[in-house]
């Protein structure tokens, strides 16, 4: 499973550990996706997207339609 959210586009950020000497070593913050499977009235059918938590709850708020008009 890719760690990219398929509505928003939220992935993996780079930044850097800071030690208390201040010593700074690379490390990574990935995303906190979930697999979902959603029903589409418009289709009849359910998908199965990739999403972040916080696209999840943008999601349970407004609706997947007016989710996608949104983000074009």
């Amino acid at each position: 499973m890719p760690r990219k959210c398929q509505l928003t586009g939220k992935g993996t950020r780079f930044g850097n550990n800071v030690s208390h000497s201040h010593r700074k070593t690379r490390r990574t913050f990935k995303a906190n996706v979930q697999k979902k499977r959603i029903f589409l009235p418009e289709e009849g059918r359910f998908i199965t997207l990739n999403l972040s938590t916080r696209a999840l709850r943008t999601l349970q708020k407004k609706g997947l339609a007016a989710m996608m008009k949104d983000l074009k």
